[in-house]
């Protein structure tokens, strides 16, 4: 594959003109044409509609389905150059869903950062079907997520598990590690995030599924956001409930039944490369430090 084209292609996409692309790569507007067209030869076909007079370019159907796979091609090129210049140096990718990287795996990243010798870590948030194709791809090297999917390619294997439990404000007569009744928690007043399928099953026992009021959410971050009235409560796992306790006046406490808990699962190639068995020992050691995994 043509990489000047597509370094010029990705230009052009993102400042939406042929002469700024030419500006950002600090070349003519002439070679950014003639790398263009080189690609869309190798393609064979328009990637962008070249109309004149007109303020911003537009992509063909073609460039379209084109954009994300250039984007893929640009960012290995880029690590490719990073490994050239790092030579023998380890390195590890990771992918993590967003309450896993921010809220379980900050005390690993510490280790990882401050091993020696030195680890080049990349670090990338993904939803769990994103990180399994990562895997099966080899674009990362380890994955950590919220529930498994079956695939002959990849190793999953839990590694974290940990209590669900209730967050609300803090206010006079709540006690943090108190036991709440179901009944004293209204659908109407929760925050909600579906963590897992076995907790949407249970949840939807529980309370009605269809209440209109319920917020949705897909990030534990929004959570302090909304939880804002003491009526307000939201169902959160402990590492998470921790943080949010530390941020601001929130209480933790235990629910009368018992909640499915959250399990985190560690993703790996079933053949990873020679090069990977260094850096994915070492996080293992750390791994089990901090979780007591084997």
């Amino acid at each position: 594959m043509y990489f000047p084209g597509i370094e010029a292609f990705l230009a052009i996409v993102r400042t939406e003109s042929i002469s700024k692309a030419a500006e950002l790569l600090h070349l003519s507007q002439a070679t950014v044409s003639y790398r263009l067209k080189t690609l869309e030869q190798e393609m064979g076909g328009l990637l962008v509609e070249r109309r004149k007079g007109a303020p911003k370019i537009s992509l063909t159907p073609k460039g379209e389905n084109f954009f994300s796979i250039a984007e893929r091609w640009d960012a290995l090129w880029r690590e490719t150059q990073i490994l050239q210049a790092s030579g023998s140096q380890l390195s590890l990718a990771i992918s993590a869903a967003e309450s896993i990287s921010q809220f379980v795996l900050p005390s690993v990243y510490r280790m990882l950062n401050q091993h020696t010798p030195s680890i080049r870590l990349q670090i990338r948030t993904q939803h769990t079907q994103e990180a399994f194709d990562s895997i099966e791809r080899r674009e990362m090297d380890v994955a950590f997520v919220v529930r498994e999917i079956v695939s002959p390619s990849v190793t999953v294997k839990p590694f974290f598990t940990e209590e669900m439990m209730l967050l609300r404000l803090a206010v006079s007569g709540r006690q943090a590690g108190d036991t709440v009744e179901m009944e004293e928690l209204a659908a109407q007043d929760e925050v909600f995030i579906n963590w897992n399928r076995e907790f949407q099953f249970r949840h939807d026992q529980w309370w009605d599924p269809l209440c209109p009021s319920r917020v949705h959410l897909d990030s534990a971050g929004l959570i302090t956001t909304f939880l804002k009235d003491a009526r307000q409560w939201t169902i959160v796992p402990a590492s998470i409930g921790a943080h949010m306790m530390r941020m601001g006046d929130f209480v933790l406490q235990k629910l009368s039944v018992s909640v499915p808990p959250r399990i985190c699962y560690k993703v790996t190639h079933k053949f990873p490369n020679q090069a990977l068995h260094e850096p994915l020992r070492i996080l293992d050691n750390y791994l089990q430090d901090i979780f007591g995994i084997q």
